[in-house]
């Protein structure tokens, strides 16, 4: 049977899919990407904020009209938003034929088999509940393979599942648990089967990389992961994302700054900038803090990029504690910046709160932060003209007679590409090539290619 799957939401939910594609595949399913031509389509939600769970809900509707206008015969829906809301999917969405938590994405086998065998039962005409298990041991995720589906040359390494911080606006924990690191000689084992698959690069993510280790060895270990990982021999780059600033430390500076392989970037989301606003978020950082981790982290590594993510029309957020925010965004200058409006999600503290922004304040002081940061983004960018970058290269755009890659300064999807032109040569994804920039836009930037491969 072909079997289409949806992934949805974050690039820890996109590893599971991964590894359930992986089991489906070795069931002996095919994979197919034409929604017209799938018997079996699986989506995998999110629910972190509304506009996830509204983009989830309507996904599953969009392919449960293939039940009718293609060959679709069986729908499964996995992911946070099934095992959020499980009894409102059966009841609201009757084309759902089968549920799955996010805790259990290894049965999806057993879970479409029974399914299959349920279809052939005309007693049976309710979705089956969703196997609802044990937190699984994390050394059987880490150890399950998977099916890297972002083309090879990069893939995401998921250090760990789940997330002991209490953020007040924060659904996660309440969905994956606790915070579980997985075992590093399972990691370093994926890891090396990754990239004996092509890639080229490795990120590496989870609620909280900065935390790897805490549990299950007692102490941080991220930079000895990072150590590890560096001594694969055909692994170019390694990328941190999702790094909270009150768990960065001097260890790991000292390894980003230190091992040629990672990359002199890190995504650090601190939300907000007022002190009231991260305490009522439930923060365990301020201000003052989060300013002297960045002026750190320059001062020890002079090129690094910085990521962060904000929070616009939090509950109780004044007009002087947005301008705060504004000003602090404009002090800093950082490298690539993230804004969502607030979201008030059920069974959170915050939404509980006084003071909700009415929605169209949240969405204008959102917009008007990203407005703040495409100008600073556009001189950023302009001073890289003139200068000269390793370039993962992503693809070929026809229309334009160009070529798209990344530098280390770009994570995949959320931040900027470097275009240019060869026309005397044909360059593959994962590919790295050095490229002379010479123009500059808001996010991306144009170059001229200078040599051959580097690698």
């Amino acid at each position: 049977m072909k079997i289409l799957f949806c992934s949805l939401g974050c690039d820890k939910n996109l590893v599971d899919s991964e590894k359930m594609i992986r089991v489906l595949l070795d069931e002996g399913y095919e994979m197919t990407d034409d929604e017209r031509e799938a018997e079996v389509i699986v989506v995998n939600t999110c629910c972190f904020i509304g506009d996830a769970k509204k983009e989830s809900i309507q996904t599953i509707i969009d392919m449960g009209r293939m039940k009718k206008e293609g060959k679709c015969k069986v729908l499964l829906a996995t992911g946070c938003l099934a095992t959020r809301y499980p009894d409102d999917i059966r009841r609201e969405l009757p084309e759902v034929d089968g549920l799955l938590s996010v805790n259990s994405v290894l049965r999806i086998g057993e879970l479409l088999n029974e399914v299959l065998a349920n279809l052939e039962d005309p007693k049976k005409k309710d979705p089956i509940p969703a196997p609802f298990v044990a937190l699984p041991d994390p050394k059987s995720y880490a150890k399950a393979r998977r099916m890297v589906t972002t083309g090879g040359h990069y893939a995401y390494l998921k250090i760990a599942e789940g997330c002991d911080r209490k953020c007040t606006y924060c659904i996660i924990p309440k969905i994956r648990g606790g915070y579980r690191s997985f075992p590093m000689e399972d990691l370093i084992e994926e890891a090396k089967g990754l990239v004996d698959a092509g890639a080229q690069e490795l990120i590496l993510v989870a609620q909280d990389t900065t935390l790897y280790g805490t549990d299950l060895y007692r102490k941080p270990m991220l930079a000895t992961l990072l150590e590890k990982l560096s001594e694969i021999e055909d692994l170019k780059w390694i990328r941190l994302l999702y790094c909270y600033p009150e768990s960065i430390n001097d260890e790991m500076i000292a390894a980003m700054r230190d091992l040629p392989k990672v990359c002199h970037y890190i995504d650090m989301p601190i939300q907000h900038a007022s002190d009231e606003i991260l305490k009522k978020m439930g923060r365990h950082t301020d201000r003052e803090h989060i300013l002297k981790v960045i002026a750190h982290l320059r001062e020890e590594i002079p090129d690094i990029v910085l990521r962060t993510t904000l929070i616009a029309g939090f509950p109780g957020e004044t007009e002087e504690q947005f301008e705060e925010m504004k000003e602090f965004i404009d002090m800093v200058s950082f490298d690539r910046l993230g804004v969502f409006p607030y979201s008030a999600e059920e069974d959170t503290p915050a939404a509980e709160m006084e003071g909700q922004c009415p929605e169209e304040i949240k969405r204008m002081r959102a917009d008007s932060l990203m407005e703040l940061q495409q100008e600073i983004s556009a001189d950023l960018c302009a001073e890289h003209i003139g200068q000269e970058f390793d370039v993962l290269v992503e693809g070929f755009i026809p229309e334009e007679g160009m070529f798209a890659g990344r530098t280390y300064m770009d994570a995949p999807g959320v931040d900027g590409l470097v275009f240019f032109a060869s026309p005397n040569h044909e360059w593959m994804s994962g590919d790295i090539v050095r490229v002379r920039i010479t123009g500059a836009y808001e996010y991306d930037l144009t170059g001229e290619l200078i040599n051959e491969l580097t690698q």
